[in-house]
């Protein structure tokens, strides 16, 4: 009964930053899996593919009938991580627990510094006419193999890459990083073959749940507090993240 109930408050969790901050969900699925869970780095990671699957296909239902995903850009941002992340996925069950997990604090630290930065100003609408697509396609490869290895969603970095580099609105961005993240995601569970197999359904299947049903929530809480004051709580959620696992990998 206590698993249960930590697997619905953590699903409850990752749903809210999903839904308020349009991605981020997955960097918190993986220590949640492992340091309230049980699960190994390994299990979580794929673990947490699948939650992030599944929130995204549920997402990307509500951003078509609101008009927000890009589609075009969407299938060439992952095309190009599709190799990466079927690679990354691959390489992932091969890897100590101890390397998982170290790369894991590194990529949380990093989001969470990003995420304290001042924002830049998104473009008004549509892609600017500087988008550059020898960035776009980098940061999509990047992201691919972020999912793949470390079980990720990567929506805090496929973002800002989709602003930055192709020049969408914040908020097309949060909406064209959805499919991205969903085929990402794919590509690597499958090159994880049997991984899902194993684990144990009786904690991921409320997990997602919650995680889905949590970031409509999240959607109403953004309506309500400032962006910045979301960031900075996620941004320091993560800081903390970064330190436990950083000495778990260490010690």
């Amino acid at each position: 009964m206590t698993t249960l109930l930590l697997a619905l408050a953590a699903g409850a969790v990752v749903g809210l930053v999903l839904g308020g901050l349009g991605g981020g969900g997955g960097i918190l699925a993986v220590p949640a899996l492992i340091y309230l869970l049980g699960l190994s780095p390994a299990e979580a990671s794929t673990a947490a593919l699948l939650i992030v699957l599944a929130t995204s296909i549920s997402a990307i239902v509500a951003h078509t009938r609101a008009g927000t995903i890009r589609w075009r850009t969407a299938l060439a941002f992952a095309a190009a991580g599709l190799l990466p992340a079927a690679l990354a996925g691959a390489a992932a069950a091969r890897l100590p627990q101890s390397v998982l997990t170290g790369a894991f604090a590194l990529v949380a630290a990093l989001a969470g510094v990003r995420m304290l930065r001042p924002a830049r100003p998104a473009p008004a609408d549509g892609p600017a006419s500087g988008a550059r697509p020898g960035r776009a396609a980098a940061s999509g490869a990047g992201l691919g193999a972020l999912t793949g290895l470390l079980g990720v969603g990567g929506g805090f970095l496929a973002v800002p890459a989709l602003v930055g580099a192709v020049g969408l609105t914040m908020e097309a961005a949060v909406g064209t990083s959805l499919p991205v993240i969903a085929v990402n995601a794919s590509a690597s569970l499958v090159t994880r073959g049997g991984g899902a197999a194993g684990l144990d359904w009786a904690v991921i299947a409320p997990f997602t749940a919650a995680a889905v049903l949590g970031a409509w929530d999240g959607k109403r809480l953004a309506a309500r507090l400032s962006g910045a004051v979301l960031q900075r709580t996620f941004a320091a959620l993560l800081l903390g993240v970064a330190a436990v696992m950083g000495a778990d990998a260490l010690l």
